[in-house]
């Protein structure tokens, strides 16, 4: 008799697990997921594009997953029919004291085995991307985007097919373990399984907090907000343009995306969310506020990123500094030309007690539970590696 494995969490990770788990016969598999539907959060709520890898350290978990994670995705969206676009990224150093910083992206690269890499002077970058600024690029031209939400619902019907299920509307309120399986309670029911895989993004800390886990790593949520281009500028992007990142932050600052259906949005930014889903500035929650605030982390922290932080704040308050970001890689931009803001996403970005942020993929396990602490970008590229390394690691040398 198959194993009863339970799975907290609908975004494109936790399907992800389910649908390695159900299709390969090794469990009968249950999806408890909290809101209505799958890919709600994270999953639904970013720019699409499936990373090549360029910015991971070598041999980590990211950079490893990162590459096995787009190739599975893409030969997972021509099984399915679904597209799958490679519009290829430029990396751009704007001025000459970016180029040791593009240099080592370069050199993470070629580590990471990111196919089909060039560097390419100014003359050459505009030949990709005829409207960009700058000094220097690296082109991946096998950086893709995708649709990670119709990804996923095919994923949630691979499930369905295979026998297993996925129930809405179950947050996950208890968890305990006794003799050897796990008792869920959930909104509306409980569930015992003979074990448990917590992919719950945004919550991740919460719910490891009811199996008794450590409080760290905590969540800190930053959203991140989009200008639409105006239509009649889509022609300045070709594919997608991005700056060469701060080293010191784990986010990649203001870029433009060509998306799979050919939307084009600018960004995006970076900055404190009020609540674990706040996708605006008056989506506030004390708690989930006070919380970060009151986190022995929070004063390190604030004392070594404030001066990005108020920028970031202040960006995304007044539109003109937003602008100026954009414009320094597109110098042709108009304010006029950054329509309404299109959307907005929250990263469950992870913290620990120091106040230092958590760069890589990080997994714990309690007894028959496995948790995953810390699935930022890409976790959506790498979402069915990582199912495979949970599946290596934590699930099958457990049978």
């Amino acid at each position: 008799m198959a194993e009863s494995i339970g799975i907290i969490g609908g975004g494109i990770v936790g399907i992800a697990m389910a649908r390695a788990l159900s299709t390969r016969g090794l469990a009968d598999v249950t999806v408890l997921e909290k809101e209505q539907r799958v890919a709600m959060h994270q999953t639904g709520h970013n720019s699409g594009v499936v990373h090549a890898g360029l910015y991971y350290a070598p041999a980590s978990l990211k950079a490893r997953l990162c590459q096995r994670g787009r190739v599975l995705t893409r030969d997972y969206c021509r099984e399915r029919n679904l597209p799958y676009r490679e519009l290829g990224k430029l990396v751009v150093a704007l001025t000459h004291d970016e180029l040791p910083a593009l240099a080592n992206i370069e050199s993470r690269s070629v580590a990471n085995g990111v196919p089909g890499l060039r560097r390419l002077d100014a003359g050459a970058m505009r030949d990709v991307e005829p409207h960009v600024a700058g000094v220097a690029a690296l082109h991946s031209p096998h950086t893709a985007v995708v649709d990670f939400v119709a990804i996923t619902e095919a994923m949630a019907e691979d499930i369905r097919s295979a026998g297993g299920q996925i129930l809405f509307g179950h947050e996950a309120v208890a968890i305990t373990t006794e003799r050897g399986t796990v008792r869920v309670t959930t909104s509306h029911a409980e569930f015992v399984f003979d074990r448990l895989i917590v992919c719950a993004g945004l919550q991740s800390d919460v719910v490891a907090g009811l199996v008794g886990a450590s409080a760290a790593p905590k969540i800190l949520p930053f959203r991140g907000e989009y200008w639409g281009l105006a239509a009649a500028k889509q022609h300045f992007v070709k594919g997608m343009i991005y700056p060469v990142p701060d080293p010191r932050f784990p986010f990649l600052g203001v870029h433009f995306t060509r998306g799979v259906y050919d939307t084009i949005h600018v960004g995006p930014n970076a900055v404190p969310a009020l609540a674990r889903e706040g996708y605006s500035w008056g989506n506030v929650s004390l708690k989930d506020t006070a919380a970060s605030i009151l986190w022995p982390g929070a004063g390190a922290l604030a004392r070594k990123h404030w001066r990005m932080g108020a920028k970031e704040i202040a960006a995304s308050l007044v539109k003109p500094l937003y602008f100026r970001q954009a414009r320094r890689f597109i110098p042709e931009l108009q304010m006029d030309d950054l329509t309404a803001k299109t959307a907005a996403g929250v990263r469950a970005q992870a913290w620990s007690l120091d106040g230092s942020l958590l760069d890589d993929f990080a997994i714990e396990k309690m007894g028959p539970v496995t948790l995953l602490r810390n699935a930022p970008s890409p976790a959506a590229t790498s979402a069915m590696a990582i199912a495979e390394h949970l599946l290596e690691h934590h699930v099958l040398p457990h049978n």
